[in-house]
């Protein structure tokens, strides 16, 4: 029961996708994974970070670090917007021109490599213990690959659960061509941080139900969304030199 009617064949994307996750889970498991597990483990055993300080534990410990983390990876997620070199490499996930749940697999191997030294950031200043961050990581994969997905909510269901979480409307604002709605709606598990922090722009429903897959992604070269070399090369060419505000 997809939200947005699919109008050509998936199996291009499907594949496309199945390749950068494949790519990326062997890039995140070599270079990445090990090294940042290690580097949270020793944050904690150095008591390290507001949460030690504070000498939260427990369900408390727990419930604020996923709080916090998240309010982190707003504000880094609004940074790839707003910064002429992040987004070179965040704008490969946003160059999908339908959306569905693969989109969430969709991420330049370079964003990777730099939000892995953001949230390392976020570990030193936090403190999260281990088990914290593996229960927010879980949490940011799964509701990434919910409000990706084509489908839709009730609006009985969507208007109090969208005030809280991130729906699959909500986001889908976000991927939006027209870039007044691209530009906003940052947050990954909690909306409220756009209400908050004067991000928040949403399409009027039911009209949203209703989009093609042309105001899906972004204006510029949509005939290679789904070469692998213009992909991969894109954010190293010399005309990313500022965001696209068309």
């Amino acid at each position: 029961m997809p939200r947005r009617q699919w109008l050509r064949t998936r199996i291009r994307r499907l594949k496309f996708h199945l390749i950068l996750a494949l790519l990326n889970t062997v890039l995140v498991r070599i270079f990445i994974y090990v090294p940042f597990l290690l580097w949270v483990v020793y944050v904690e055993q150095q008591g390290w970070g507001i949460s030690r300080w504070l000498g939260l534990n427990n369900w408390l410990e727990l419930g604020l670090s996923i709080l916090v983390l998240d309010l982190f990876d707003y504000f880094w997620h609004r940074a790839n917007h707003s910064f002429s070199f992040l987004w070179r490499f965040h704008k490969a996930h946003h160059s999908d021109t339908e959306m569905d749940v693969s989109t969430a697999l969709r991420f330049h191997p370079g964003e990777l490599i730099l939000s892995s030294l953001a949230k390392a950031t976020w570990v030193l200043i936090w403190g999260p213990t281990a088990i914290a961050w593996f229960v927010f990581e879980a949490l940011i994969s799964l509701c990434a690959q919910f409000h990706h997905s084509n489908i839709d909510l009730p609006d009985f269901l969507e208007k109090p659960i969208a005030k809280i979480i991130v729906t699959p409307r909500f986001h889908t604002s976000h991927h939006i061509v027209e870039r007044r709605y691209g530009h906003s709606n940052f947050s990954t598990i909690f909306s409220f941080w756009d209400n908050l922090f004067g991000s928040y722009c949403q399409l009027n429903f039911p009209a949203d139900r209703e989009l093609s897959s042309e105001a899906i992604g972004l204006p510029e070269k949509r005939e290679l969304a789904f070469s692998l070399r213009s992909w991969f090369t894109e954010p190293f060419s010399q005309r990313n030199l500022r965001i696209e505000d068309d």
